[in-house]
């Protein structure tokens, strides 16, 4: 019976470090109604500093356009390659995108904010649209945009 709690606690301590590792974060975005093409938009997190840490979620699938996006194109320029599993379809005018990704623990509450740059063809760029920080006490209230963004929440 020893032998069995003690097997039981090391396979305890094992995997609950390995389900704390990262949160599920569900992203959604809501556009204001504008006239034009559908938005590109890059949702990406950085650190207390504004400097760039990595790639939540991109929508619009033509490269060309991703360099709009400046504050994650010049932040993302190592990563630039390795976007493809994280694109999606741009998202129209008075249209949401709701996404979920893993956001590590260790992010949340630790100086970290969302940011989202905004951008439509023909129309203007708007770089850091939404920034708000990552957060426990954030989650679930609405942020409004500067830009295309009208609101922006996001739950854990």
């Amino acid at each position: 019976m020893k032998k069995f709690a003690v097997t039981l606690c090391l396979a305890a301590a094992i995997a609950i470090p390995m389900a704390a590792e990262a949160k599920t974060v569900t992203l959604n975005t809501t556009l204001k109604p504008y006239g034009g093409n559908g938005a590109y938009l890059a949702i990406y997190l950085t650190d207390a500093k504004g400097q760039f840490h990595s790639t939540l979620r991109v929508s619009g699938r033509k490269a060309k356009y991703h360099s709009h996006l400046r504050d994650w194109s010049r932040g993302n320029a190592s990563e630039q390659r390795n976007i493809d599993g994280i694109t999606g379809a741009s998202v129209g005018s008075g249209q949401s995108l709701k996404v979920s990704v893993n956001v590590a623990d260790a992010l949340i509450d630790a100086g970290f904010q969302i940011r989202i740059d905004s951008s439509v063809e023909n129309g203007r760029d708007f770089p850091a649209d939404i920034v708000v920080p990552l957060t426990g006490a954030n989650a679930g209230k609405s942020t409004a945009g500067k830009g295309y963004v009208q609101s922006f929440t996001f739950d854990m």
